[in-house]
């Protein structure tokens, strides 16, 4: 169960909720420029950009769930079980394993315009990173500042939709999203009148009862639902801390408390981080389950062009402003 979310103020803003019952020892990981990844079905390439994003690192290899690079191109990975269908390998296509196909983006392109080219010959084959590291079933959200795309693998091959609403939850596919959103086009920010009927007078006895059926449960479709009303009735004003802001108050409202999802296997799915980019001036913006103050990292000269990866451990613990 994961939100992602694109903004727009004066600078372009990427980010999500990662919601799992569990943690993958993740940290805020820069993988700089020219540094080297080995493909398991094509030649090793080098990095042309620097990204920035939150990762798993095994092996010197960064497993990353989201990042944005340096030319503001963002991605991230969402959980997409019972759709996601990856393939044997096709000597035609462009073989990526799941894995492989973030830092494979965010190293070689600098825009969505430039990554679609490619990516419509891209087949992402069933193949685990290691034994203890499957292959997860995924769905990306791919982002400039420009255009917004989604990916998803399924049975008739890599699907490609442009996103123009900028959010992206889990199952279903996409395209339910879109159509399911539509059972709430009246909804409203505004007091609402009386269209019940003229025989009966009703009268609001409260603010806020325009979005009266407004979904509130943390299923997929609900969360998808509740972002984009927040994304756009959202008024902002346009500096970076009111705009940082806004965005981690409107994917709050779709973060996981835990005690209110379980999962199959019994146990607390929970919102485990929140991250917000800056995707113009490289700054990852993030707060954890057990610390809500924002931490924030930067794209630096230094990491940028660092020859290895530059790691940087969550600050988990509560952190108190106390005043006397």
């Amino acid at each position: 169960m994961c939100t992602c979310m694109n903004f727009k103020t004066k600078d372009y803003y990427f980010g999500r909720t990662l919601d799992l019952d569990y943690s993958f020892n993740e940290k805020v990981v820069v993988t700089p420029r020219n540094y080297k990844f080995k493909l398991k079905f094509g030649k090793e390439f080098h990095s042309k950009y620097a990204f920035i994003g939150a990762a798993t690192v095994v092996d010197e290899y960064p497993l990353y769930a989201e990042a944005t690079n340096e030319k503001g191109l963002s991605i991230a990975a969402l959980n997409f079980p019972e759709n996601a269908h990856y393939n044997k390998e096709n000597k035609e296509k462009i073989n990526l394993t799941s894995y492989e196909l973030i830092p494979w983006i965010l190293g070689n392109f600098s825009s969505v315009e430039e990554a679609w080219y490619l990516l419509n010959s891209v087949n992402i084959v069933d193949t685990s990173f290691s034994k203890k590291i499957p292959a997860s079933p995924l769905h990306w959200m791919l982002c400039d500042e420009n255009h917004c795309l989604v990916l998803e693998p399924m049975a008739n091959g890599l699907n490609l939709t442009f996103n123009t609403i900028g959010i992206l939850t889990n199952n279903p596919p996409f395209s339910y999203h879109l159509t399911n959103i539509n059972n709430y086009i009246n909804l409203t920010p505004d007091t609402c009148s009386n269209r019940f009927s003229p025989k009966i007078k009703l009268t609001t006895y409260s603010l806020g009862m325009g979005a009266i059926g407004l979904p509130g449960d943390n299923s997929s479709g609900s969360r998808f639902v509740r972002t984009a009303f927040n994304k756009f009735n959202s008024i902002v004003e346009d500096d970076e801390e009111n705009s940082i802001s806004q965005f981690f108050h409107i994917l709050d409202s779709v973060s996981i408390i835990r005690g209110t999802t379980m999962t199959k296997e019994k146990e607390w799915n929970v919102t485990t981080y929140t991250c917000c980019i800056n995707t113009i001036k490289g700054i990852y913006y993030y707060k954890t389950y057990n610390n809500n103050q924002i931490t924030a990292i930067r794209l630096t000269p230094e990491n940028i062009h660092n020859r290895n990866l530059t790691i940087y451990n969550l600050e988990e613990h509560q952190q108190v402003k106390y005043m006397n």
